[in-house]
C-alpha cells in the first residue's frame, strides 16, 4: 500500500498544532529552539516549539571531527562553561602536513593560514554536545521528540509550507501496515525550520520545489569518514590537531584526513574524500584505510613493545556527507512558512572544516526572524529578515573569504595549494576574483574504460578494517521488517548503466556495505542484480549524492533506525 492508500484507510492523522517546528535535532535545529525560547522569556511571552529528531536522541546521528569555534556559541548561551558544556580539551597546537607515501612535510608554522589556526577552539564530540544542547532546549520548555523522522513536507492551498508529517510506524517490507502499525501525525506550524544536516531528505524537496538553487553554482559535497581510538598515554598530546593533504589521494583528487588529540587519551581520526572524484574505481573507505597505514598516523595506533607501547583499541566509526560549495553553493534560504538552517543549506566552511559554529548561528538567525514574524502576527510567509541579517553577520564575512576554496582544488593540489595560499595569507580574504562551478558532483564520474582499477590492500584487523566489522561499532540498527528506505527511481539502472558503463560505483562509494552486486540466478549464471542491504546504512547520504544517474534516493526510515553513536 503507497502512503495515499494507507491515510484512505486508516486516516486521518492526529494533527499538532505549534508555533514555529523545527525538523532536526542537531546543533543548527537545538540553536534555533533554544533562541526562540529565550527572546519569548525576555519578552514575558510564550512560543510553543517542538523539535522531531528522527534519531533515537539527539546527537545519536551526529558525526563530525571536531574542532568547534565557540564564537557562535558564547553569542547563544554565554555562560556555556558554567551550564557545563562538554568543551573539555582545548586546541594547544597545530600541524598541517603533506604526505606522499614515504614522505611527510609539515608547513613551518608562520606559513600556516588563518584557516587552520585554532587557538582559542576546541576539540570535541559534536554528538556530546548536541546532547547537551538539547537539554538546555528542554529546560527551556522545547519539546523533543526523539524517534520521529519528518517524512514529508505538508502544504497549505497557497503553496506555503504548513508543517510535517512524521513517517507511519510498523509497515512490512512488502508495504502493508503490521500488527504494531501506528500511523503517523501531521506537526502544524505558523513557520517550518529545516534543520537535517547535509542533503537533508526533505530539504532537497524544498529547494527543487520553490527553485531555491536558481542562480547559484551546484552544491558540492565531500564524505567524511571518521574512528574513534583509544591511544597509549605515552603517545597521547591533548590539544595537538594535525591535518593532512596528499598521499594516498592522486593530486587530481581532492581530500585531506585529520587527527585530532581529545581527552582521556583518546584521538579522533578521518578522511574527507570530494564527491566530485571521477574514478569510478575510487573507494573513500579504502583510501581512509590505506591513509592509516603511513608512518606518521600509525606511529600513534601501532604498539611498540621495547618501549612499553601498548596498541591503541578502535572504539568507533562512522561516516557522514558533509556540504562544501559555501557562499556560491548555498541557496536562496527562505520559501514561505520556512527557512533552512545549517548544512541543510550548506553553511559550513570548508576552507576550516567547520560548521557547528555557522549551525548555531544561522539557528540563531532563523528564529530571530520567525519570532519578530510571530509578534506581529504573521505566519505561513517568507522570513526574508533571515537572510538580510546572514548577509550583515560576522558568518557571511567568513564565508565569503572563502568562497574560492573548495573551485581551486579542481585545478589539482599544488594549484589549489598555491592560490588558496595566496587567498587567505598574502590576500587574508580580500580576494578580487571568483571561481564558479558548473556541474555538480555525480557529474563528474567518468566511464570505467577510462579510467585505471585501484588495488587496495586487504585489512589487517589491526591499523585497517572491513566495512562490516567498522559498521558494528557504529552501533547501526533498523528494524529488519520494513520497507527500504533506499529507493532506486527504476531497478534496471542499477545492472544496466552503473555496473555496465561505471563498474558499479555503488559498491565503493558507499562506506558501509550496503551496495553490492550478486548473482541474479533467474536471468542466468552470468547475470547480476543490485542487492541493497538497508540495515547497514548508517545515513551519510553518499548514494543519494554520487549516484551517477541519480537513480538512488534517500528517504527516511522509521524514527530511531540508523546509528547509535557514542562519542563521537
Amino acid at each position: 500500500m503507497n502512503n495515499a492508500a494507507i491515510l484512505a484507510e486508516y486516516g486521518p492523522r492526529e494533527a499538532m498544532e505549534y508555533d514555529v517546528v523545527v525538523v532536526g535535532g542537531g546543533p543548527a535545529g537545538l540553536s534555533a529552539a533554544i533562541r526562540l525560547k529565550q527572546l519569548a522569556a525576555e519578552k514575558g511571552q510564550d512560543v510553543s516549539v517542538v523539535v522531531l529528531e528522527k534519531g533515537s536522541e539527539p546527537g545519536a546521528h551526529i558525526l563530525s571531527g571536531a574542532i568547534m569555534d565557540p564564537k557562535a556559541l558564547t553569542e547563544l548561551l554565554p555562560n556555556w562553561k558554567e551550564l557545563g558544556a562538554p568543551l573539555n580539551q582545548p586546541v594547544t597546537e597545530d600541524a598541517m602536513i603533506f604526505l606522499g607515501e614515504k614522505s611527510a612535510i609539515r608547513t613551518p608554522d608562520f606559513l600556516l593560514p588563518q584557516c587552520f589556526q585554532n587557538h582559542g577552539n576546541y576539540i570535541v564530540s559534536l554528538g556530546n554536545v548536541t546532547r547537551w544542547l538539547g537539554q538546555q532546549a528542554e529546560n527551556l520548555g522545547v519539546e523533543i521528540f526523539p524517534g520521529f523522522a519528518a517524512a514529508e513536507v505538508l502544504y497549505n492551498d497557497d503553496g506555503s509550507v504548513k508543517g510535517v508529517a512524521t513517517g507511519n510506524m510498523g509497515i512490512s517490507k512488502e508495504g502493508e501496515p503490521t500488527g504494531d502499525f501506528q500511523l503517523g501525525m501531521e506537526l502544524h506550524a505558523k513557520y517550518t525550520l529545516f534543520a537535517e544536516g547535509a542533503r537533508g531528505h526533505l530539504g532537497k524537496q524544498l529547494i527543487a520545489k520553490f527553485h531555491l538553487d536558481a542562480g547559484r553554482d551546484p552544491q558540492t559535497y565531500g564524505i567524511g569518514i571518521k574512528e574513534l581510538w583509544e591511544i597509549d598515554p605515552k603517545r597521547h598530546q591533548p590539544g595537538f590537531v594535525m591535518h593532512t593533504a596528499g598521499w594516498p589521494m592522486d593530486s587530481n583528487t581532492y581530500g585531506g584526513s585529520f587527527l585530532y588529540h581529545m581527552e582521556d587519551n583518546k584521538v579522533t581520526l578521518g578522511f574527507i574524500t570530494g564527491l566530485d572524484y571521477s574514478n569510478p574505481y575510487l573507494s573513500p573507505f579504502e583510501e581512509f584505510q590505506r591513509w592509516k597505514t603511513h608512518a606518521n598516523i600509525r606511529y600513534y595506533l601501532e604498539g611498540n613493545a621495547e618501549q612499553g607501547i601498548k596498541p591503541a583499541k578502535r572504539i568507533s566509526y562512522g561516516a557522514r556527507a558533509i556540504t562544501a560549495g559555501g557562499l556560491l553553493s548555498l541557496p536562496k534560504t527562505v520559501f514561505p512558512g520556512g527557512a533552512l538552517v545549517g548544512c541543510d543549506a550548506g553553511y559550513l566552511n570548508v576552507s576550516r572544516i567547520k560548521g557547528s559554529h555557522a549551525a548555531i548561528k544561522t539557528g540563531m538567525l532563523a528564529a530571530e526572524a520567525a519570532y519578530d514574524a510571530l509578534v506581529a502576527g504573521r505566519q505561513h510567509d517568507e522570513l526574508s529578515a533571515y537572510p538580510r541579517a546572514f548577509e550583515n553577520s560576522w558568518l557571511h564575512t567568513e564565508l565569503n573569504k572563502a568562497r574560492n576554496f573548495k573551485a581551486w582544488f579542481k585545478k589539482g593540489l599544488t594549484v589549489g595549494t598555491v592560490m588558496n595560499g595566496l587567498e587567505q595569507f598574502v590576500l587574508k580574504g580580500n580576494i578580487p576574483w571568483t571561481l564558479h562551478r558548473d556541474k555538480p558532483d555525480h557529474a563528474y564520474l567518468k566511464p570505467a574504460s577510462e579510467c585505471t582499477p585501484i588495488d587496495y590492500p586487504k585489512p589487517d584487523g589491526k591499523l585497517t578494517f572491513d566495512r562490516l566489522s567498522s559498521v558494528f561499532i557504529s552501533n547501526t540498527n533498523h528494524a529488519e521488517n520494513q520497507p527500504a528506505h533506499l529507493t532506486l527511481k527504476d531497478a534496471s539502472v542499477p545492472v544496466n548503466i552503473n555496473l555496465a558503463k561505471f563498474a558499479g560505483p555503488e559498491t565503493r562509494y558507499c562506506p558501509a556495505g550496503v551496495y553490492e552486486f550478486v548473482p541474479d540466478e533467474a536471468k542466468g549464471s552470468s547475470a547480476q542484480r543490485l542487492q541493497i542491504n538497508a540495515q547497514n546504512c548508517v545515513h551519510c547520504k553518499t548514494c543519494d549524492i554520487k549516484d551517477p544517474t541519480q537513480n538512488i534516493v534517500w528517504v527516511t526510515p522509521e524514527g530511531g533506525g540508523g546509528p547509535n553513536y557514542s562519542g563521537m
